[in-house]
């Protein structure tokens, strides 16, 4: 995104981002294969289908369809999203829930905390759990990339579970990194998804303190 002075100006060209993803990653999930739907992705214990029926999740609950939920799971929102997830990704076949995702890409949906930048964060997030589970080599555009990584803060780590006690994320492809310590180099999305709780396959990221963040 290119910076802007007027707040106005930049909610309107987040919001135009954000709809410009949540189309990409649509067109992108209608290509799947049957067997690639039902694979597993980086969101652990989600498949596919899982993590794209979530994505939809907040245009499709009303907010006290929401809060039902959440009681339903005693206040926990991990328990209380997964087991949605699973409901409606047996509910709904791979085409309803991608068109989910393009049909409310103009959606003014937020997360409780964050607002727009957070929004973005759980589209490209989410987009990445499938294409980098699946080998995809799929490219998180420039304009992107950067709202997400100025926003990292340590109350946003915590809440995802990630210690980068003693760590830097050094980004190869951008001028960019977070921490202090022994460096961990990679793409800059996948130490984005280090950033968001992620263990990323092996290979993609080096460095001493690497096997932190990588699956086994």
């Amino acid at each position: 995104m290119r910076n802007v002075t007027d707040p106005r100006e930049g909610r309107t060209a987040l919001k135009a981002v954000i709809a410009a993803e949540r189309r990409r990653l649509a067109d992108l999930f209608d290509g799947l294969r049957e067997d690639e739907w039902d694979a597993p992705s980086l969101c652990e214990g989600w498949s596919v289908r899982e993590v794209v029926a979530h994505m939809s999740m907040g245009f499709r609950l009303s907010l006290p369809a929401t809060l039902a939920e959440l009681v339903k799971a005693r206040g926990n929102l991990h328990r209380m999203t997964g087991r949605v997830a699973r409901r409606d990704a047996a509910a709904h076949s791979a085409a309803e829930l991608s068109g989910f995702l393009r049909d409310n890409a103009d959606h003014p949906w937020t997360p409780p905390v964050g607002g727009l930048t957070s929004a973005l964060g759980h589209d490209v997030v989410h987009g990445l759990d499938v294409t980098t589970a699946l080998g995809l080599d799929r490219r998180v555009p420039e304009d992107r990339l950067p709202v997400l990584l100025d926003a990292v803060r340590p109350g946003g780590l915590r809440f995802f579970g990630v210690d980068l006690t003693g760590v830097r994320l050094c980004a190869e492809d951008a001028d960019w990194s977070y921490g202090a310590g022994a460096p961990v180099y990679g793409a800059a999305q996948d130490l984005l998804l280090v950033t968001f709780g992620r263990r990323l396959p092996p290979g993609r990221l080096h460095g001493g303190a690497a096997d932190r963040f990588t699956r086994r």
